[in-house]
């Protein structure tokens, strides 16, 4: 059996065909196992190996079934044991039909196992009675037993995510994986619906065909097969099944975990328990369903938006945005059968007619529920022929741990977070648009930022918008990173800062809008994206834009707290945190900040965000932080720690690189190499070196020392953590106080600070 299996585990066989050969293989052996054991004995498969989409690295899922023969276990021992033996994965039991029926009534997971019951040996009638039996009592309990099913379905879900969204989806739990469609299987044995459509069976394909790929490398290599399909076995994976590369690889995985959801999501809601008006109504007819009017030709029935009795989708190209604005206003699901009604839509005219880009910005307007309807529209088609644009971002992966979207459900999202800012801007509908639209060049080959404006700066005529507003749209494109990057990497407090961002976005319209998206964007990107800290540093730096826009003066320096401005004038040594922003205050010196990095660090403390700036003669830092591991440490230990280093007391460097040593990570995948950049035009007074690194445990101490040792002051520092990266910009003058202009003086910063995160 090792020697057949390893033959097909070499082999060039992919997808069904490895599924098919794997599956014959078993099923060959096992019966070859059980031999002839007379009446009342029969091996079953259930599961994957029942449902033969066995993968290389599955357990065999088998029920020795008996009619109480007593010998049994004499004919078990004699089948597991070659089992054992041979290394494959076995979950077995032996039992009774009366016995599996009895299990299955308690237990959910055996109950649907059961449903999946292929007869491999034996005597096939008592695997035939095994398997109407359990069908029957599925049915029978649907009604107590479906809420249990869609109560486990759920709760999946929230623990695994969706597989058509996550950088590393789980292929068989995630939302959207293949026990979904088990789920799904098992509501058709039910007779509740219809057997899983053509193109679910299509897309867990897909999901199988990859799993079997997954599970072929890791059982080759000797690891334990998993079905969550990680990062580093994404190209290899995609290479064997004839993918052009990761991202089209996980394009399909996206698009098929996807049509799974969108399939569960319709299915359960059309799964209802009988209203008690309708069981005593018995055989008699059942009233008319009551229809409320949402908008023109759209109404509400049984708590789904379909049509009209006369609406006419073929006289209508309006219909659809109608139908998807009326049913994100009130939170409805669009009825399957209305989708398909609204495929008979003609196409909008060029340019579109003011309806329609109004029902477009209504859907968007309605927020959260606008996510859902959005993607019904998708999953129909229809989406994309409002916008064939749409196309290009369509299920695309961002192959990155900042965002946890893919670049459409992304651009959703946002759109659905900016529904919620509209009151603070004074064109909502291009805050809503622009959120819709930002992103839109990450489908197409080139920067994505700058084929974006190309996009916009065609598509935004063609839904009816006036020259003026298109100009306003491509400006928001162009600058949708613009205000998280200033902010979390210049100083505010130079004049230059504001004085860049007013020249880029020319107007306070653009300006307020911005502000906006950026929220949005932010909320759409992932948790690591917003913080009160940084919507604090960007609401500063449009406070300052905006007072040089309309010519006042420009604003102070950003008051500090009352209990941060108290240890500044305090004037000496102190250290106060409040939760997780810590407030280091002491004279300005060589190398504070190298110091006060490291002793965060010596205390598993990652720094997430941090400012660094003067207040003469004394120097504050203000770090957020997050514990590496456990709760916050004991203030008071950090702050004598930060003391003994300042003292040159606490042999700070051996201790860290032994902490480091310590918590090193095996790398799992090669890490992209950190890169340096010397800005002079961003400030006037000093020259701005930026640093992107892999994140880690001492990385701000290593760049600060490796700045302290070239004799540089670092004036202010802007540290932000950006997914799995840092991205630093620090605000250093040379030892004449000046912006750094020897060419060996820069080329030996850039030299240190490498050599330092090397």
């Amino acid at each position: 059996m090792k020697v057949a299996r390893l033959a097909v585990l070499a082999s060039d066989l992919t997808g069904a065909a490895l599924r098919d050969a794997l599956a014959d293989l078993y099923s060959g052996w096992l019966a070859e196992l059980l031999g002839d054991p007379g009446p009342g004995v029969a091996l079953v498969a259930v599961g994957g190996l029942g449902r033969r989409e066995v993968a290389p690295g599955s357990d065999l899922d088998l029920l020795l079934l008996h009619a109480g023969r007593r010998d049994v276990a004499a004919v078990a021992q004699a089948l597991w044991y070659p089992i054992w033996d041979s290394g494959v994965g076995l979950d077995h039991s032996v039992r009774t039909v009366e016995q599996a029926l009895e299990v299955a009534a308690d237990d959910l997971k055996a109950a649907l196992g059961l449903l999946d019951v292929r007869h491999l040996a034996g005597d096939a009638e008592l695997s035939a009675e095994l398997l109407s039996r359990t069908r029957a009592a599925w049915r029978a309990g649907a009604p107590r037993r479906l809420p249990e099913l869609r109560e486990a379905v759920l709760e999946r879900a929230r623990v695994e995510g969706e597989v058509a969204f996550l950088l590393q989806p789980d292929l068989k739990s995630s939302r959207g994986g293949l026990r979904d469609v088990h789920a799904l299987q098992a509501l058709a044995a039910a007779q509740v619906v219809d057997p899983p459509s053509e193109p679910v069976r299509h897309a867990a394909e897909v999901l199988l065909d990859v799993r079997g790929e997954l599970h072929r490398r890791t059982a080759v290599a000797g690891r334990r097969p998993a079905d969550r399909l990680l990062l580093q076995e994404q190209d290899a994976v995609a290479a064997a099944l004839g993918y052009a590369c990761a991202d089209t690889l996980m394009a399909a995985v996206s698009g098929a975990g996807r049509t799974i959801a969108y399939a569960g999501d319709t299915t359960w809601r059309r799964i209802r328990p009988s209203s008690p008006r309708r069981r005593l109504l018995g055989r008699r007819a059942a009233p008319e369903p009551v229809r409320r009017p949402l908008a023109d030709d759209v109404v509400e029935q049984d708590g789904e938006v379909v049509l009209a009795r006369d609406a006419d989708p073929s006289a209508d190209p309006v219909l659809v945005l109608r139908v998807g604005a009326a049913a994100a206003r009130a939170g409805l699901p669009i009825a399957p059968h209305t989708l398909v009604r609204l495929e008979a839509c003609p196409d909008l005219p060029v340019p579109w007619p003011a309806p329609a880009l109004e029902a477009l910005v209504g859907l968007l307007a309605a927020g959260p529920p606008a996510v859902q309807v959005l993607e019904s529209l998708d999953q129909a088609g229809l989406l994309v022929r409002l916008l064939p644009e749409w196309e290009s971002v369509r299920s695309k992966p961002q192959r990155n741990s900042y965002h946890r979207f893919t670049v459409d459900r992304h651009l959703v999202e946002a759109a659905a977070a900016a529904a919620g800012l509209t009151r603070r801007v004074a064109r909502p509908d291009l805050l809503l648009l622009g959120a819709l639209l930002h992103d839109i060049g990450k489908g197409l080959p080139g920067d994505h930022t700058d084929v974006g404006m190309v996009v916009v700066a065609e598509l935004a005529p063609r839904l009816g918008l006036p020259p003026a507003d298109v100009a306003v749209l491509v400006a928001m494109v162009e600058h949708h990173l613009l205000l998280p990057d200033v902010a979390t990497r210049r100083d505010l407090e130079d004049p230059a800062t504001a004085r860049a961002v007013a020249d880029a976005v020319g107007s306070g319209e653009v300006l307020e809008l911005l502000h906006a998206l950026t929220e949005a964007d932010s909320a759409a990107t992932g948790p690591a994206a917003w913080s009160t800290w940084k919507a604090g540093l960007i609401a500063d730096l449009v406070r300052r834009t905006q007072a040089l826009l309309e010519g006042a003066p420009a604003p102070g320096p950003a008051p500090l707290a009352a209990w941060q401005q108290e240890l500044v004038d305090a004037g000496d040594f102190a250290l106060a945190a409040d939760q997780d922003e810590v407030t280091v205050v002491g004279p300005d010196r060589l190398g504070l900040m190298s110091v006060v990095a490291g002793v965060l660090a010596l205390h598993r403390l990652d720094v997430r965000s941090a400012s660094v700036f003067s207040r003469a003669p004394t120097a504050v830092a203000v770090c957020r932080v997050a514990p590496r591991f456990g709760a916050l440490p004991d203030w008071s230990v950090v702050r004598a720690d930060v003391r003994r280093a300042l003292d040159g007391e606490l042999a700070l460097e051996e201790q860290l690189a032994a902490r480091e040593a310590a918590y090193a990570p095996s790398a799992l995948l090669p890490a992209a190499a950190p890169t340096v950049r010397l800005v002079d035009d961003a400030s006037e007074v000093a020259t701005v070196v930026e640093v992107r690194a892999t994140d880690g445990l001492g990385v701000l101490h290593r760049i600060t020392r490796a700045l302290a040792s070239c004799e540089l002051d670092v004036r202010t520092a802007h540290i932000s953590t950006l997914g799995a990266d840092v991205v630093d910009a620090f605000y250093v003058v040379g030892p004449d106080g000046g912006k750094l202009t020897d060419p060996d003086l820069r080329a030996s910063v850039s030299h240190a600070v490498l050599a330092a995160l090397a």
